[in-house]
């Protein structure tokens, strides 16, 4: 029997008591303000009460209350603040596995950080939360990362090819003189003032790369001014999309619209789309001039632009051109602002433990020399880097959290379960600092992650897990790998003691105030 359903028979007398708690606490707050032991006592019966209720029943009971509870969880305010890591920590050490969270006193959402619990809801096939899909797609489009069912199978298939090991080989070169040209332009800024925010430099080498890699771009993006104009837009939505969600008033969208985070969120997405339009047009007069797919194969690798603008649907249909730009606005996001946020925490974590950045220049030194070159199989024999940089995509998840609403029940191996219609927040930041799973999660230790290493299949999760992992991944890696290795070549690393920075979660794992560095050129 399920541990929730032996706790059936006092749930109704508990309930009961928290009506009665309730009227009590309202006629209190008139007076006086809740004292922390009694937010505590709440915040622990109502998790007790969401968590081990089973059926269809227990969501609408829980509902049915919110208004004693709106209002009278303080840690909301805190979310708004940018505190919401902090809070997670906190709340992963009180509760191992899982806990509930209410949005506006009403909605509840189900924190999940363990990773037995996580390998359970990543191997069902329960769809995005409607809501995020809602707000995200007038952005990217329902691509990869949105669709769900059978139509993000075909989508996922069709697209597989792209990232297969033979056409991501030739992209090692790329990827190394797209970072090349940022470490050039750190050298000229660093010879006028040694500490610098990376942050953006970063994200404009990776665009940089997607935009060579996957849209064979001629030229630099990082020398290109109009590129600056797309990185801000791209900023601009992933902050007002954040916000959207976490706002009671901005829901509907007629009210959104009408407001100026929603004109300034509309003009976003039209420069975001003129970029996405230029380069899709540009590819199909070139396809045009070179003939069909199997004449373009002989005299060039197929990128991921050629595969999307040559693919067919199982009933042998083109992809429409609104599918199109939304793979293509999809990839561009997820493929240089996560990795942009990756790296740029590597080199973070690499600076406040000089260490282990002493132990990784010494081993790419002995492998690439001066970094003249650098191969595909070279990326294989840097194992100490590699185990640095896993350690610091725990400690800093480039996606915090990820959404899904649960199609049908589910049952955890603990015996503890959940009714159809619950939204689950898979939360990877709080899986990777939790105790439970990671010992001493705030200590950075790259032997965590040392060959023969004993971890749980999804104890580790930078790239999600499941059949709707990342399907990057390994590009992604690759530019991981290639970016610091020519890094550590050129630099010293060292923290900005006077601006630490602050993460927050906002779509993608981001600091408040920037990433600010101290950088030493190497002889």
């Amino acid at each position: 029997m399920h541990l929730a359903s032996q706790l059936n028979g006092g749930l109704g007398q508990a309930l009961g008591k928290t009506s009665q708690a309730g009227r009590q606490a309202v006629w209190r707050k008139q007076r006086r303000i809740l004292t922390p032991k009694e937010t505590l006592n709440d915040c622990f019966l109502l998790t007790t009460l969401l968590f081990f209720q089973t059926g269809d029943g227990s969501a609408k009971t829980l509902t049915r209350y919110w208004h004693i509870w709106a209002g009278r969880l303080p840690e909301w305010s805190k979310f708004q603040n940018d505190q919401e890591l902090q809070q997670l920590q906190k709340r992963v050490e009180k509760f191992p596995c899982a806990c509930p969270r209410w949005l506006w006193g009403c909605e509840a959402t189900f924190l999940v950080y363990d990773p037995d619990y996580m390998k359970i809801i990543l191997g069902r096939s329960d769809p995005k939360v409607h809501d995020d899909c809602r707000f995200l797609a007038p952005w990217i489009g329902y691509g990869l990362l949105l669709l769900n069912g059978q139509t993000w199978f075909q989508h996922r298939r069709m697209l597989t090819p792209a990232f297969h090991y033979d056409i991501l080989k030739p992209y090692v070169g790329i990827m190394a003189n797209s970072v090349r040209v940022m470490l050039d332009k750190w050298e000229e800024l660093i010879s006028q003032d040694s500490h610098l925010e990376i942050f953006e430099h970063v994200s404009l080498m990776t665009l940089d790369t997607i935009m060579k890699c996957a849209f064979s771009q001629q030229g630099s993006i990082q020398t290109n001014r109009n590129s600056q104009s797309y990185l801000q837009a791209i900023g601009d939505m992933k902050k007002l999309t954040f916000s959207r969600v976490r706002s009671f008033f901005y829901q509907n969208d007629i009210i959104y619209g009408l407001t100026p985070e929603g004109r300034r969120n509309r003009w976003a997405c039209q420069l975001a789309h003129q970029h996405t339009d230029r380069v899709i047009e540009l590819r199909k007069v070139h396809l045009q001039e070179e003939g069909e797919m199997e004449e373009v194969r002989r005299k060039r690798h197929l990128d991921f632009l050629d595969i999307l603008l040559f693919a067919r649907m199982e009933d042998g249909s083109c992809l429409s051109g609104k599918d199109i730009r939304a793979e293509v606005d999809t990839f561009m996001f997820g493929g240089h602002d996560t990795t942009a946020s990756g790296i740029s925490w590597i080199l973070y974590s690499l600076a406040v433990h000089p260490e282990h950045q002493h132990r990784c220049r010494k081993e790419i030194q002995s492998l690439l020399g001066d970094g003249t070159s650098i191969t595909w199989d070279q990326l294989d024999q840097m194992p100490y880097t590699t185990m640095c940089i896993k350690e610091a995509l725990r400690f800093y998840p480039p996606i915090p959290v990820i959404r899904r609403e649960l199609s049908k029940p589910v049952t955890f191996p603990d015996g503890r379960s959940l009714p159809r219609g619950i939204k689950l927040s898979l939360s990877f930041y709080g899986l990777h600092h939790n105790p439970k799973v990671w010992p001493n999660p705030e200590v950075f230790d790259p032997s965590r992650f040392a060959p023969g290493s004993d971890l749980h299949s999804h104890a580790f999760l930078p790239f999600s897990g499941g059949p709707r992992n990342c399907i990057g991944k390994n590009f992604a890696m690759m530019e991981l790998k290639v970016a610091v290795a020519l890094t550590l070549l050129r630099f010293e690393l060292a923290v900005d003691p006077f601006r630490v920075p602050i993460p927050v979660s906002k779509i993608v794992l981001s600091s408040k105030n920037g990433i600010h560095l101290q950088l030493r050129k190497l002889l």
